[in-house]
């Protein structure tokens, strides 16, 4: 057993028996245990992320009423740079946290986490942005919390494969049999914007639809630099007018791709899809503009990292506090999002 461990183990339990015996001699009456949760986003003001902080802070209040417990949830924004996460990281492992919660900016900067948290003692759950397998694989003390990329591809794709079938003299508007597409792709190296981009358009094609990438471009999970790029896009004769279908690696992305269209004063809009089902995007599927969207759980992701979190700083048992966890891995499954189910999945 690592020393640190050992050592705040055994101050533990000494201080559960000084506790026990100021309560058999009469003395005041011992106060609520304290549980300290640092959480490290690679970017708070990601609508997806800051979804998922809401939840866990909701998560936390939920659990301090309902039990005896101070929970004191920490939470740093690296605003897109690993090396001032890596100082957050640092505070918190000198602070004494009793586990870390990280949104890695670099998923390849894992392993240098991983070691820092294993040498401190103190657990440490990746969600969202899934480190190297070999990076999570250095010490039984690594989770990962998250949800498969290409799923989340393959789903979006069948809505556009639906769209197709539905109304295909609809979707194919210069009615060459060719489904013409632009994509908005998330930050480069990020495992989501490859599979994503990949799987979507697997599945399209998978079932013997042909077609043709008019534009690909990354906009770094951004509504406004999507926004931008539509603009650009729908500016060129040889893009614009032939554009069918908008794929996007996420829901901002998506209505930054709306956005553009609104600013160009085009009113009838092409196919246009993300991922994630964020508040903003349900509300754009209910007003029309956005075809569908992917569920990426973000209430069931906080619900997995807090209970996973609460379980490895009280000592509960990780498997029983998170059944779905696999090894190391805790996967939540996808879902799509239309105007057909949008109304009955939410109550926003």
């Amino acid at each position: 057993m690592e020393y640190r461990v050992w050592r705040r183990r055994t101050a533990g339990l000494l201080l559960l028996a000084l506790l026990l015996l100021a309560g058999c001699s009469g003395s005041s009456r011992e106060g609520p245990v304290t549980v300290r949760i640092g959480v490290a986003l690679y970017q708070q003001d990601d609508t997806f992320i800051s979804t998922v902080v809401q939840h866990l802070e909701q998560f936390a209040r939920e659990e301090e009423q309902a039990r005896d417990i101070k929970l004191n949830l920490n939470v740093a924004d690296g605003r897109g740079s690993q090396s001032a996460q890596n100082e957050q990281v640092d505070r918190f492992l000198s602070q004494g946290y009793d586990v870390m919660c990280v949104n890695i900016v670099d998923r390849t900067a894992a392993a240098v986490i991983i070691d820092k948290a294993q040498a401190a003692g103190v657990p440490v759950l990746f969600s969202n942005r899934e480190p190297v397998e070999e990076d999570l694989a250095r010490w039984e003390g690594a989770y990962y919390v998250g949800s498969d990329g290409a799923q989340s591809g393959q789903l979006q794709g069948g809505i556009v494969l639906d769209a197709w079938r539905g109304d295909p003299a609809g979707l194919d508007r210069s009615g060459d049999g060719v489904l013409q597409y632009v994509m908005l792709e998330g930050e480069p190296g990020h495992q989501d914007a490859a599979i994503r981009t990949e799987y979507s358009i697997k599945t399209v094609t998978g079932a013997g639809i042909s077609v043709e990438k008019l534009a690909n471009d990354t906009a770094n999970w951004q509504r406004a630099q999507a926004s931008a790029k539509m603009g650009q896009w729908l500016k060129d004769e040889e893009i614009g007018p032939r554009i069918e279908v908008v794929f996007s690696n996420n829901d901002d992305m998506a209505l930054g791709a709306i956005d553009a269209y609104r600013a160009a004063g085009i009113e009838d809009l092409p196919v246009i899809v993300g991922i994630d089902a964020t508040p903003p995007a349900r509300e754009a599927i209910k007003e029309g503009t956005l075809t569908g969207t992917v569920l990426n759980d973000a209430k069931g992701q906080a619900e997995a990292i807090f209970e996973l979190a609460y379980a490895l700083s009280t000592g509960r048992d990780v498997k029983e506090a998170v059944p779905r966890l696999e090894g190391q891995y805790v996967w939540l499954p996808h879902r799509t999002i239309t105007i057909g189910n949008v109304m009955q999945e939410f109550d926003d």
